[in-house]
């Protein structure tokens, strides 16, 4: 990790500044590391070109932005300037003489030229950047999620880049770090040469360019609204009707997401109808596993909107279940695939329908066995249910396009330990809105723990079961501290998807995933 415990320096002279940062760009070149990495490498090579310069270790937290610096040097060099943040720190400018105003988000500068901060927005506007003056990174990633920028060029103090490296990391942030050339809190300075370098960087090459995962959220939603949703539907049948209302209402879309991640990050040449064919066929599958769900766990509202099946009865949600699964069958069979790719494609949705439909069997007959159950055997039917979900999502657009064989054996991994990962952040998550009229079963991961801890023959266990009271389960899970636990394993999980993710070679694919884990499991 950064070093913290003893001063650290910023080389003021700029030949020794330059000379390592290109010493860490001929490491990183030579050693064909890739964004993002983790702290404990950064420091690992930081270390290397520390003891080869002869400088101490005052300057080791420096030699590692500069690292990251260039693992992510040919991401940011490939996105375009009107894409990009440029984030300044308010201590840049003279407040003595400044004339600027303040807003929620930071520093409205009046142009009054008393600090450079004027100079450095001006130039940077005019190539086409957004630009904040501001502290910290925390409004940098949320213009990065919402879809307004795909990459940050952040100047700060040292301590404020440590802090913001994990953050960052976890989001898939691409950027560049400039520190500020000392400590403290006003009339700062900056490398102001090396600062327009990395301004004017830019390159262009599009295998470099990342995934802008929340504008492709937008656009896959806007495939499940008319006209779009419309052109795939042939008929006015009330089956076909029906099925279309199902598939057009809410949900966050992520397994369609995650096909069109695949596929454009794979794909040489990838096709606008393809990519929403691909989209409309993982949903098919989807919205038809959640009516049939519906109907096994006898829900009554989905979406804020009552199920179907108790709308229009179980005979008619198990037929538009069925309806849905043969419609995504019959769309994939026409995607414009060569043959030997489409029939892969057809083999990993079958075989994962039987997988998923293994694990919805083991889940439906938890209820009745979970005393004879173990934590493993509930993990075991989250990588069948929630696992084999996201595999075939996943997989079914890196065959698509055209993945290598190594790329989806990783993808396969990740799939099931990010299924799990998410079975139990949905566990907590509900055990933490203390609802009162929720089921045991509501909760099978953290009972499961529960059972582990208490005894078997426990009276009071027994009774919990017998009347289902949730009150007691309650009770027994602040006793034995079980939500930590269950916070343990998600930690646990959530880990070994970025270890899988780091095995990825792609780095469209591996930036997208490790955004998409960042934001959905907040670490």
């Amino acid at each position: 990790m950064f070093e913290i415990k003893h001063i650290v320096k910023i080389p003021q002279q700029a030949e020794i500044r330059n000379s390592l940062r290109q010493r860490a760009r001929l490491l990183v070149s030579g050693q064909n590391l890739y964004p993002p990495s983790t702290l404990e490498n950064l420091e690992k090579f930081a270390r290397q070109i520390m003891q080869s310069s002869g400088l101490s270790k005052e300057y080791l937290n420096f030699i590692i932005v500069l690292l990251g610096n260039e693992i992510w040097r040919e991401t940011v060099a490939a996105i375009p300037y009107s894409r990009r943040l440029l984030l300044l720190p308010q201590c840049l400018r003279n407040d003595q003489q400044c004339q600027g105003n303040f807003d929620d988000l930071g520093l409205i500068c009046a142009g009054c030229k008393n600090c450079n901060i004027h100079s450095v927005i001006d130039k940077a506007e005019k190539l086409g950047y957004t630009t904040l003056v501001a502290e910290g990174t925390s409004v940098a990633i949320g213009l990065v999620e919402e879809g307004s920028i795909d990459a940050v060029i952040g100047v700060s103090c040292l301590p404020v880049l440590q802090r913001s490296f994990k953050p960052v990391t976890n989001a898939a942030v691409p950027g560049i770090g400039i520190p500020l050339l000392g400590d403290g809190c006003s009339n700062t300075e900056v490398d102001y040469k090396w600062l327009f370098e990395e301004l004017e960087n830019f390159n262009g090459v599009s295998n470099n360019t990342p995934l802008s995962v929340s504008l492709l959220k937008n656009q896959i939603v806007d495939y499940f609204r008319p006209p779009i949703i419309n052109s795939f539907f042939d008929s006015d049948n009330e089956t076909e009707q029906l099925s279309l209302e199902v598939l057009g209402k809410g949900g966050q879309r992520i397994r369609p997401l995650l096909t069109v991640m695949a596929y454009l990050s794979y794909s040489i040449n990838p096709l606008e109808e393809v990519q929403k064919s691909l989209a409309m066929v993982i949903e098919c599958f989807h919205k038809a596993s959640l009516v049939h769900d519906d109907i096994e766990d006898d829900d009554e509202i989905r979406y804020g909107q009552p199920v179907l099946h108790k709308t229009h009865g179980i005979p008619v949600a198990i037929n538009v279940g069925d309806w849905l699964i043969g419609k995504g069958y019959s769309l994939l069979s026409q995607i414009s695939l060569t043959p030997y790719v489409l029939a892969e494609c057809l083999n990993i949705v079958a075989k994962s329908h039987v997988r998923l439909s293994e694990g919805q069997g083991a889940d439906i007959l938890l209820s009745s066995q979970i005393t004879e159950k173990s934590v493993e055997d509930v993990l075991k039917i989250f990588r069948l249910k929630t696992g084999e979900a996201v595999k075939v999502a996943l997989l079914t657009g890196a065959i698509a396009g055209e993945a290598e064989q190594l790329e989806k054996a990783v993808l396969n991994r990740f799939s099931e330990f990010f299924g799990v990962a998410y079975q139990i952040r949905d566990d907590l998550m509900e055990y933490r809105e203390q609802n009162p009229a929720g089921s045991l079963f509501d909760y099978p991961f953290l009972l499961s723990l529960l059972l582990q801890d208490m005894q078997i023959q426990n009276q009071e266990l027994r009774l919990m079961l017998e009347k289902q009271d949730v009150g007691l389960f309650r009770t027994n899970c602040s006793r034995y501290k079980i939500d930590n636990k269950a916070e343990g394993y998600l930690l646990e999980y959530v880990g070994k998807c970025y270890s899988e993710l780091d095995n990825l070679q792609n780095v469209k694919m591996r930036l997208a995933l490790y955004g998409l884990v960042g934001k959905l499991f907040k670490m």
